[in-house]
């Protein structure tokens, strides 16, 4: 029986000897045959449109984040007239910006802002601008370089989004913000047109799978992956006072913890050889920042087969040189909460000045005014919670189920909002799901607009009025 055993084992052995040596011989045919598969249609072209939502200082990183995702795609070979770029372009330059003239996205970080396209920026970037370039819709663009997705059907189309986000909307520094539905029916109307092939999206911002969640069908050929699931906020890192810090003179986070990844991962392997679904799996890891409360859970959405495809058809494939820092995933990453990010800073700012001076007295009121008035906010909407709503929450929505489904009344509810108590801010944008409760439990617009007024009577609109700094919606 012995004799038998041993036979068997010997046998097996060799039999895995033969396979790893046969799979080591042919891996390389196997993997050009997989490439060949899913390589670009002739006479493909990628297009790239790269948004950064937010303006000011304190939102340092998402222009950072989109100026390294245009250097990487530049390096990967794609044309300038072909990678659209919106921000607002007020970083560089600020008087904060201890390195005038240039952005670092991480701490031994080159400079990223150089060369890019200044194609929308101040006041040309808007929701309706970003609409008009995806649909490639030159007509109605406004302002800018007048650049659009000009694309065939062959061609491959590559979106990446950095800013604030809340339920079912996402930041804009010029209002209105962009909601889930409207940006879902450009992508459905895109797809109709029949003018692309295929379209990749990754998405930086707090509730980021609720622009998706329930609204994106699966058969558009769009690939999405998002910082965090539809409930959770997503994360800055390298930031000041933390233990993943910027340089000493930064008082700012220079970067997201989901959009370093993929690029630091993208600087750092041969995209020919890695797929989105490798790459995803490994921004997943990191962004989950060692399974701490610090982290958030990145998701995918639509035509997940397009996952198979190796990164360079969305990102370039000429060859560059490859950082020889390899990707890491760290134990954690020091991260701050992307809607906490601004009032934390300023206090990093204001301890740094160490003497009683102007500029220490009205940064401090600056931050007593912010801090006040997000008070107002989560005091105002819990008012209206309980007229509308009772002890309650509304309805509660399945896993999976779009936020909303009047997305008019969503809208509505917002705008009454802001017209009784305010601008929503990039802070409030995560009361919208209270909104989208209000609209799911049926309550009139005339209802909204009593319990709005009732709580807010009292307060005096000032800086935060949405007829000076714009409604969002």
């Amino acid at each position: 029986m012995a004799s038998h055993i041993m036979g068997f084992q010997l046998t097996l052995l060799l039999f895995i000897v033969f396979v790893v040596g046969f799979s080591n011989a042919n891996h390389l045919n196997l993997f050009n045959t997989f490439k060949s598969v899913f390589k670009p249609k002739a006479n493909s072209t990628t297009w790239a449109v790269l948004v950064a939502g937010s303006n000011g200082y304190e939102n340092y990183r998402h222009q950072a984040d989109v100026c390294h995702a245009y250097q990487i795609l530049k390096k990967g070979g794609l044309k300038d007239e072909n990678i659209i770029v919106f921000m607002y372009d007020d970083i560089a330059n600020d008087p904060e910006n201890p390195r005038s003239g240039t952005i670092i996205n991480s701490p031994q970080g080159s400079d990223v802002y150089a060369g890019v396209p200044k194609d929308y920026t101040g006041d040309s970037v808007t929701a309706s601008n970003f609409y008009a370039v995806l649909l490639g819709n030159k007509t109605a663009v406004k302002g800018g370089s007048g650049k659009v997705v000009a694309s065939k059907p062959t061609d491959r189309i590559f979106v990446f989004y950095s800013d604030h986000g809340g339920p079912g909307l996402l930041g804009m520094p010029n209002p209105p913000y962009i909601y889930a539905s409207d940006f879902n029916h450009v992508l459905k109307t895109k797809h109709a047109s029949g003018t692309y092939d295929e379209m990749v999206i990754y998405l930086e911002s707090c509730e980021s799978g609720s622009i998706f969640e329930g609204l994106l069908p699966k058969d558009l050929n769009i690939y999405v992956t998002t910082a965090s699931n539809a409930i959770e906020n997503s994360w800055a890192t390298y930031c000041p006072g933390t233990k993943t810090p910027p340089p000493e003179e930064f008082d700012t986070c220079l970067g997201d913890l989901y959009s370093v990844s993929w690029m630091e991962d993208s600087d750092s392997e041969d995209l020919t050889l890695e797929t989105l679904q490798q790459q995803y799996l490994k921004v997943k890891k990191r962004t989950l920042n060692h399974y701490s409360t610090e982290g958030s859970h990145v998701m995918q959405y639509g035509t997940l087969s397009i996952s198979e495809e190796i990164v360079s058809n969305y990102q370039g494939s000429t060859t560059r040189t490859i950082s020889t820092d390899r990707f890491q995933t760290p134990v954690s990453m020091g991260v701050i909460d992307q809607r906490d990010a601004d009032l934390y800073l300023m206090w990093q700012r204001y301890k740094k000045l160490t003497e009683d001076t102007q500029k220490k007295g009205d940064l401090r009121k600056k931050i007593n005014e912010i801090t006040a008035y997000r008070a107002h906010l989560d005091n105002s909407v819990g008012m209206i919670k309980r007229y509308l709503l009772g002890s309650g929450d509304g309805p509660v929505r399945d896993i999976g189920s779009a936020l909303v489904d009047d997305w008019d009344c969503l809208k509505f509810m917002v705008r009454t909002f802001e017209t009784h108590c305010g601008s929503l801010t990039q802070y409030g944008m995560k009361h919208t799901r209270t909104f989208a409760n209000i609209c799911n439990n049926g309550a009139t617009k005339k209802a909204m607009d009593e319990a709005a007024r009732k709580s807010c009577s009292s307060f005096k609109l000032g800086q935060w009025d949405p007829t000076i700094v714009g409604f969002s919606s």
